[in-house]
């Protein structure tokens, strides 16, 4: 383990975000490698850590004063052994190689627990669309796909949303594709429902998130039902956790963006989740203002001179990080265990800093890793592309039950790998391990290539 990780630290400095989800699996799998030395002879380690292709480009546009402005993009297409790449663009000023490679090595071992055929990828720019105007947005986005439109396709690269491309985004990027390669196809997910779209997918990353915790609750011969409950995030993410939640009788009381957080005790109801949601979509403001229409609910502003974040730190049951990585760290992982917190499932990718998952570890708390709760966004979008190819939309009622139904195998998927390797309860090991012994041996089968 130390060894591939000096090789990744040595061969990729400074990028700590990429170090640490290599880290946080390599460092799991341990008792895999030691059962397989097959693994280690082959040099499968070093291949995994490495993207089959790195992509970066330059990304010219105008905007609506007539000035040209330059933002970088990239497509991290990280590993195909099981499918054709498979994963978000984000288009946010943080966006950097670091961090897209963090999210396509985790998409890799996400994608291969939905039991679909689809590899591992992420890309991205460090354009913010916040403050844009629609004009301006299209020209970047048909910018970017001058240049990305050669490097995808249905069988080779399926690109989807994340944070800052939302369903605009898509159709921009979608119309411009089918400009520059003639042709019609499933190339990206996340498309509206009167173009090749389809029914759930939206709501997928945060349906399946509360699904899986349903899941993980049962366990214990409990529900959802009267749970209180902290989300973060105020985005896509979010605000379908909340509206399953509430489906489900638990009682959500928080939401977050960058600027702070809004705690409402009396619950956030369908009808002020319909306020969120066109203030964040609709109107694209401030989780603040959500004070202004519910003067009983109170807003914290964002403050960077603390240690911990202080949405952590309030009586609850259930806590879901819907936001972005590493928000909750050590000591935000003591807050929720002293306020009664009993399970974290991650809406968000890696949310959760080391020191916090080996705290809710050691106290066997019930926690869900990302690349298994939050796995049902691209679940759908494998359900989008098999539409696709199939020249067919299936009814609501039919994909919100395949995305229960994929949800129920992962989360049984990392009980039975976890109790295989003498670590029950295990989620994060669990996840791990059989996602990784799916993609090694898909890779060992298909030789070096």
């Amino acid at each position: 383990m130390t060894d591939i990780l000096k090789i990744v630290q040595s061969r990729d400095p400074g990028e700590k975000e990429f170090h640490q989800a290599v880290h946080e699996v390599m460092e799991t799998v341990k008792p895999v490698l030691d059962r397989n030395p097959q693994y280690r002879e082959s040099g499968v380690l070093v291949r995994i850590v490495e993207p089959e292709r790195t992509i970066i480009f330059q990304v010219p546009w105008m905007d609506d004063q007539g000035q040209i402005h330059i933002n970088r993009g990239f497509r991290i297409q990280m590993n195909s052994a099981i499918g054709p790449y498979k994963g978000g663009l984000r288009f946010h000023p943080s966006v950097n190689l670091s961090i897209l490679k963090f999210l396509a090595f985790e998409q890799v071992f996400k994608n291969a627990l939905t039991t679909l055929a689809m590899g591992g990828g992420k890309g991205g720019s460090d354009f913010d669309p916040k403050g844009k105007s629609d004009n301006e947005v299209m020209r970047f986005c048909q910018a970017f796909m001058l240049e990305l439109f050669r490097h995808i396709g249905p069988n080779t690269d399926v690109p989807a949303g994340d944070i800052g491309v939302g369903a605009r985004e898509i159709g921009y990027l979608f119309g411009m594709y089918r400009k520059l390669a003639n042709e019609f196809t499933g190339v990206l997910s996340g498309k509206g429902l009167g173009w090749g779209g389809s029914l759930i997918r939206p709501e997928a990353t945060g349906y399946g998130c509360v699904y899986f915790a349903s899941e993980m609750l049962s366990t214990q011969n409990k529900t959802l039902e009267g749970k209180i409950c902290l989300v973060s995030g105020a985005g896509n993410v979010a605000q379908y956790t909340v509206e399953k939640l509430v489906e489900m009788g638990a009682k959500v009381i928080s939401l977050s963006d960058s600027s702070g957080f809004i705690c409402d005790e009396e619950g956030i109801d369908g009808k002020k989740l319909a306020f969120v949601k066109w203030l964040k979509n609709v109107r694209r403001g401030r989780i603040k203002d959500y004070v202004d229409k519910y003067s009983q609910s109170t807003y914290t502003e964002a403050d960077s001179s603390l240690d911990y974040n202080p949405l952590w730190n309030r009586k609850a049951d259930c806590a879901f990080p819907c936001a972005t990585q590493n928000e909750i760290n050590g000591k935000d992982a003591l807050n929720l265990l002293r306020n009664n917190v009993g399970l974290v499932a991650e809406g968000s990718n890696m949310p959760s800093t080391p020191e916090a998952i080996d705290i809710f570890l050691d106290k066997k708390i019930l926690y869900a890793p990302g690349k298994a709760s939050n796995a049902g966004g691209v679940a759908v979008s494998g359900l989008e592309m098999a539409q696709n190819s199939m020249r067919l939309n299936w009814p609501r009622e039919e994909v919100d039950g395949r995305l229960r139904f994929i949800m129920k195998n992962i989360h049984k998927t990392c009980l039975d790998a976890a109790e295989e390797y003498g670590l029950p309860g295990n989620y994060q090991a669990g996840a791990n391990i059989a996602s990784f012994v799916k993609v090694v041996n898909a890779m060992l089968d298909q030789g070096l290539v």
